[in-house]
């Protein structure tokens, strides 16, 4: 790992003329770094080896963010961005100006996110997944990196990314990275800090909504797991019985031979803890709550098999909040 601080540049040119024989791996960012970020720029250096190179982009994109967004109050803290970066194993930290990015001003030709842009986190924020494709794809090509490795907690972001570079054919793999969570389980964020102690409690809700639907998914899986395993015979029914779930030791075979799980349930599992969260003071403002098929992020039926993403977006006090859960439908198991 580095132990010297990392190189500081500020334009493109002296980004290009940095002498590389490894692989480079670049992690984007918006500044304001935390222990989220450190653990992309960790995993990168793992990846990139000792040989080769670790650029930190940090740059607060003008076009991501929408009217009455927080772009003028979004955190700008520099100096202590290359302390984390530093520590957590980058070589340099590309800081550009929005001029050096945007020369001409703002852009009259865009990356389009197309249909999946608009769902979602694009739905709530129009235009937001378009400004974000359009930085990502500039900065892509102003750093020329082998890889670029993005968190899974933008789960629609990453997806989006990994369309654009498969679908206009950039040279680089795309590497997605486990949410890191503080101890009571709030999910990372450079927005976290604008929250008061009352707020945070009341944010814990999301990730609590998303753990109540995971565990409700677990338990269907493991209910069918057991039910296909036991004979259908009455030894079947009493060992569902034993699971608690009666009603499906009712008719064990049913329960076999079912969909691999309900959508419906895991949705009705998070949703309570975010109805109750809407009666706290302060009250958590719900966005969206949806458990969707991650290759166009479309609600997935109960009829589901494989990956799907269980997402969530809410406003608490001024402070807008997203986190999500990976889950598989069919196969004993969940994801982060």
């Amino acid at each position: 790992m580095t132990t010297t601080p990392p190189v500081l540049l500020r334009t493109a040119d002296e980004l290009h003329a940095r002498v590389r024989s490894g692989r480079r791996a670049v992690v984007m960012t918006m500044g304001a770094l935390h222990e989220g970020h450190a653990t992309l720029i960790r995993t990168a250096r793992d990846i990139a080896g000792a040989d080769g190179e670790v650029v930190v982009t940090v740059f607060v994109n003008p076009l991501q963010f929408g009217a009455g967004e927080d772009l003028d109050r979004y955190p700008r803290t520099l100096d202590a961005d290359l302390e984390i970066a530093g520590r957590a194993g980058a070589d340099a930290v590309f800081a550009p100006s929005v001029d050096e990015v945007y020369p001409g001003g703002e852009p009259q030709v865009r990356v389009s996110a197309g249909p999946m842009g608009e769902r979602l986190e694009g739905a709530s924020r129009p235009g937001h997944f378009d400004g974000m494709l359009t930085v990502v794809a500039k900065l892509l090509h102003l750093t020329r990196p082998d890889l670029a490795l993005y968190g899974q907690k933008d789960a629609q972001q990453l997806a989006l990314i990994r369309r654009m570079v498969r679908d206009l054919n950039f040279g680089v793999e795309i590497i997605g990275v486990p949410t890191v969570r503080e101890e009571d389980g709030l999910a990372l964020s450079s927005r976290n800090r604008y929250l008061s102690t009352a707020e945070r409690r009341t944010a814990l809700a999301l990730s609590q909504a998303l753990f109540a639907g995971q565990d409700r998914h677990a338990a269907q899986e493991a209910l069918r797991a057991r039910a296909r395993e036991v004979p259908a015979t009455r030894a079947r029914a009493e060992a569902l019985g034993a699971l608690g779930e009666s009603r499906a030791a009712a008719d064990a075979h049913a329960v076999a031979t079912s969909a691999p799980g309900s959508a419906t349930a895991v949705r009705d599992a998070a949703r309570l803890v975010l109805d109750d969260a809407a009666r706290a003071t302060p009250p958590l403002e719900l966005d969206y709550l949806a458990l969707v098929d991650p290759s166009d992020f479309t609600e997935i039926g109960d009829d589901h098999t494989g990956d799907a993403v269980l997402a969530v977006a809410a406003r608490v006090g001024a402070t807008r909040l997203i986190d999500n859960v990976h889950l598989t439908f069919g196969t004993l198991g969940a994801a982060s």
